[in-house]
């Protein structure tokens, strides 16, 4: 009896052993150098961009708040647009947090849904699944301005 508890032990072992070796096996590997850099370029030259179309609005004539109204419609426009060519989540795959992070990520995020479930109709398909990244963070958002609306009423009115 205490031989087969020693075997079940130690074929317990192995198996946790080759389960190990088995998750170290198939866990990509991330090198955060490279993955950094490529961040910091992708978002370097959405801003980039966002900057020349800001100047571009200001030699137009436009006031800077219009201009940087117009710019990030444009941004918005061009992240739609290349999300429906399937071109910005190659981007957003390659750039990773940079391409996420800005405006730009966020209209991804609500037009790849709308685009991916297009064929399961307007209402059940689009109007259903279009929120389904972005909507925690329109909730969350809303939300947490709500509670710091709430503390600046009680605690900043004498600021």
């Amino acid at each position: 009896m205490l031989n087969n508890e020693v075997n079940d032990k130690k074929a317990q072992e192995m198996k946790k052993e080759n389960y190990k070796k088995y998750v170290k096996q198939k866990t990509p590997v991330h090198a955060l150098g490279t993955n950094m850099f490529r961040a910091f370029l992708t978002g370097g030259i959405i801003c980039t961009i966002g900057e020349f179309l800001l100047n571009w609005c200001e030699n137009m004539g436009m006031t800077k708040e219009i201009g940087g109204s117009w710019c990030s419609l444009i941004l918005v426009f061009l992240s739609v647009l290349l999300t429906g060519f399937n071109i910005y989540p190659k981007i957003a795959k390659w750039g990773g947090a940079g391409a996420l992070v800005p405006i730009t990520g966020f209209a991804n995020s609500v037009a790849a849904p709308a685009i991916e479930y297009k064929k399961e109709g307007q209402v059940m398909g689009i109007g259903c699944k279009i929120f389904t990244i972005a909507g925690p963070v329109i909730l969350y958002g809303i939300f947490t301005s709500w509670v710091l609306g709430i503390v600046y009423c009680i605690f900043g009115k004498g600021v």
